[in-house]
């Protein structure tokens, strides 16, 4: 590794109306080198981003490529000196083939005709670096893709273009662990070959893994750096002031878990089998598994979206086997997405309507609901202070707030009606780790009101803090069960089938 960075931010500040985002932030970034650049939402992260890929200009301060100063005064402008950003937000044209978005500006020809065959080739090739080529074809149009898949192509197309800075946003976002373990392979052979990557993550894990420095940012400004990385403490507490361990609510106590609330016997349709469990009043279950285990599935069937066709499901004593979402809200079960934007939100509507859409939806269901509905429409605001949203205002558009206070909004939305039962998916997916730690809480508040929990999560470190008990699937049904807080590798080893562990 050179003395020179490829990439150098020195002195950068920037200000909006009203707002400093940036204050006197120096950042750089070698040959081979992954650096973290940590924060919390707000902190500067995305507003520094921006200014390296040519979104925004700096007020004050340089931007040096290999020593020497660069002007972008475009995206394409930075995209040309070799610095490519992947963005949380997909950049994808989803009517369109997955190599046609790869090269998407840059199609090879040959005369005036297209070379679709070059084309297929090197999406293939890009593919086949992190293990995808076997189950992506280059013409499937994006728009048929799941989410864990789009990501991959966002990957396979900044890498793609031979990037000397890559800039990776929240990458791991939609990625299950086999995907992650296959993207962390891709981020070490860039490493090899002098590619300077730098890497935004709430997920402390990742940084450990791959970082070879890291740069923390709190309030516009630098608050940490690290030669190589600390312990998650430490980036933690430059972070937010506080441990890791004050991240999770404490568990709850034998006296705070009422009865069953939720049963279901011998539950089965076409993706699950055998499954048993029980959920008590005021108890989070976590289910692990690794993707395709059945967790959503799971939570699509309790939900009534995708029915069980055999088995018994009872709730609160009464048919649980529910054949709809609609029939499912009426008994009193609420549902969390883990894509909250896509189906979740109605992101060009107001904090306040995106709040009470079930409840309005539910407002001619009978006396009862009507009646609850009808209160929450008056109370709603109420319910949004109670979970703490921070918004500029309540008729402000809900694309505007963060992830956290985006989930808030919907914790309010199903508050509203009152539900026995609450399921989480990936309930921190894209937040940043001190709103984590509020949406924790929130989750073990809920609890205590006597709320049945169900949080489906693929960060293994989140479901052993956050849960009372741990249900691991594989294979469309539950294998294995902890009562205790087990370690991530005594849960990996359920999840693959490395090792029967009793449940």
């Amino acid at each position: 590794m050179t003395d020179t960075p490829v990439i150098e931010m020195a002195h950068i500040s920037k200000a909006f109306p009203g707002v400093r985002a940036l204050g006197d932030v120096s950042f750089a970034c070698h040959a081979g080198q992954v650096h973290a650049l940590v924060g919390e939402n707000g902190a500067g992260k995305s507003t520094l981003i921006k200014i390296l890929s040519g979104v925004y200009r700096p007020d004050a301060g340089d931007i040096l490529l290999n020593g020497h100063k660069a002007n972008f005064r475009h995206p394409v402008e930075s995209l040309r000196a070799g610095i490519s950003v992947i963005y949380q937000e997909f950049s994808l044209l989803p009517e369109r083939t997955v190599a046609q978005n790869i090269f998407l500006g840059r199609e090879p020809r040959q005369g005036l005709v297209l070379d679709t065959a070059a084309m297929r080739t090197e999406t293939r090739r890009v593919l086949d670096l992190f293990g995808a080529g076997a189950r992506v074809s280059p013409d499937a149009l994006v728009a048929d893709l799941d989410v864990a898949t789009q990501q991959m192509v966002e990957i396979a197309k900044a890498i793609s273009l031979d990037a000397r800075v890559v800039v990776m946003d929240e990458p791991t976002a939609a990625l299950n662990e086999a995907e992650c373990d296959a993207l962390f392979t891709t981020i070490d052979k860039l490493r090899e070959r002098g590619t300077a990557i730098i890497y935004i993550t709430h997920r402390m894990r990742e940084v450990t893994r791959l970082a070879d420095r890291v740069t923390v940012l709190k309030d516009g400004e630098v608050a940490a750096r690290f030669d190589t990385p600390p312990a998650p403490d430490a980036i933690v507490r430059a972070m937010v002031g506080r441990d890791i361990a004050d991240y999770y609510a404490p568990p709850a106590t034998p006296g705070e878990i009422g009865p069953p609330v939720l049963s279901v016997s011998n539950g089965a349709n076409a993706v699950l089998h055998d499954i048993n469990f029980e959920l008590r009043a005021g108890e989070i279950v976590g289910f692990a598994g690794i993707q395709g285990a059945g967790r959503v599935a799971l939570a699509m069937a309790l939900f009534g979206q995708v029915p069980f066709t055999t088995g018994t499901v009872t709730l609160d004593g009464a048919n649980g086997a529910f054949r709809s979402p609609r029939d499912a809200i009426r008994g009193g079960l609420g549902l969390l997405p883990g894509d909250r934007k896509a189906e979740g939100l109605v992101l060009m509507q107001s904090v306040r309507d995106n709040a009470m859409l079930t409840a309005r939806a539910f407002a001619n269901l009978g006396a009862t609901h009507a009646a609850n509905a009808n209160a929450t429409l008056a109370s709603m605001d109420g319910l949004l202070d109670q979970m703490d949203v921070r918004a500029a205002s309540y008729d402000q558009d809900i694309k505007f707030l963060s992830g956290g206070n985006q989930q808030k909004a919907i914790v309010a939305r199903w508050l509203a009606l009152k539900p026995k039962v609450l399921i989480f998916i990936e309930p921190t997916r894209g937040i940043d780790v001190n709103a984590k730690a509020g949406i924790y809480r929130l989750m073990r508040d809920l609890a205590r009101a006597g709320t049945a929990i169900v949080m489906i999560s693929s960060d293994l470190p989140e479901i052993i803090g956050a849960a009372d008990r741990i249900l691991v699937m594989r294979a469309g049904t539950i294998v294995a069960e902890f009562a205790h807080a087990p370690t991530e590798t005594e849960i990996m080893l359920a999840a693959t089938g490395e090792t029967e562990v009793a449940a």
